[in-house]
């Protein structure tokens, strides 16, 4: 399923305070760490995990190797990894978060049996959405051409 309700959407950004990036980059221009970036400037917690750079310091968080390094209780997981990744990360993510809220699939990133297994322990999934661009969509910092100009002007 790849249609989510707007509402739904939203409670699931506004609930979530901690978000474990999965395949998160070190690269600037890519996508995962602008992403990354991106959340934690809107107050998120992001803790970044990828295992060829753990022990690194990104956004004021030490990089985990995976999700079993974090000790501490994450809302959602954030997946930046190819579609066929994503079932052992999922199993990890229920194994390790007994209070997980969110499983969530970059635009992309799709796994319907590893989505089964997560919703059947009461977990929220959405796949193929990007954070960053619903939280944009849904809290009004995106204009009418997809972007924000970061210009008040009425001559939309």
């Amino acid at each position: 399923m790849s249609t989510y309700d707007d509402a739904y959407l939203k409670d699931i950004l506004q609930r979530t305070k901690v978000v474990a990036v999965v395949g998160v980059s070190m690269n600037p221009v890519r996508p995962s760490y602008y992403v990354a970036r991106y959340l934690g400037l809107k107050g998120f917690r992001v803790i970044p995990v990828n295992p060829g750079h753990a022990g690194k310091e990104l956004f004021g968080e030490t990089v985990r190797a995976g999700l079993g390094d974090i000790s501490e209780p994450v809302d959602m997981v954030d997946i930046f990894r190819r579609s066929e990744a994503v079932p052992p990360i999922v199993d990890e993510a229920i194994e390790v978060f007994p209070k997980l809220r969110t499983i969530w699939m970059q635009i992309g990133v799709q796994h319907a049996e590893a989505a089964a297994r997560a919703q059947a322990r009461g977990i929220d999934v959405i796949q193929n959405r990007c954070p960053k661009i619903e939280y944009q969509r849904l809290f009004g910092e995106l204009r009418m051409g997809g972007f924000a100009t970061g210009i008040i002007s009425s001559k939309l």
